[in-house]
């Protein structure tokens, strides 16, 4: 795999490994990585984890569930609305290629930056 491989908006072919610019943004990243080691979320508790404000995890979660990313419950504890989230698989797979993506490309980096020539040493 070369740097090249992993730049712009290419992607690898192989959705295990494959970049995904809706993770892109901080919130989505963060808001999928909370949801990826629990089943139901509430939705206060990911906002305070996350320490985003409430219409922010709504735009957020809208688009992840837009993309087929999130799934959304409504219903209420005794009078009181409440709202869940839970990744859906295809997020979950979604999620890992683009941790995988990025892993890849800090590998790369890092492999350019150890071929790199040593400055002057006068």
């Amino acid at each position: 795999m070369t740097t090249s491989d992993l730049s712009g908006g290419e992607t690898l072919g192989d959705p295990a490994t494959q970049r995904d610019p809706i993770f892109e943004t901080g919130p989505r990243l963060a808001l999928c990585a909370l949801l990826q080691g629990a089943n139901w979320v509430e939705f206060a508790t990911t906002r305070d984890l996350i320490g985003i404000s409430d219409s922010a995890v709504s735009k957020h979660s809208r688009t992840l569930e837009e993309a087929g990313y999130l799934e959304i419950r409504k219903g209420a504890v005794g009078r009181r609305p409440r709202t869940w989230l839970r990744l859906t698989p295809s997020g979950r797979t979604a999620l890992n290629g683009h941790l995988t993506w990025l892993t890849s490309l800090r590998h790369a980096v890092d492999e350019t930056t150890e071929r790199a020539p040593s400055g002057d040493s006068r």
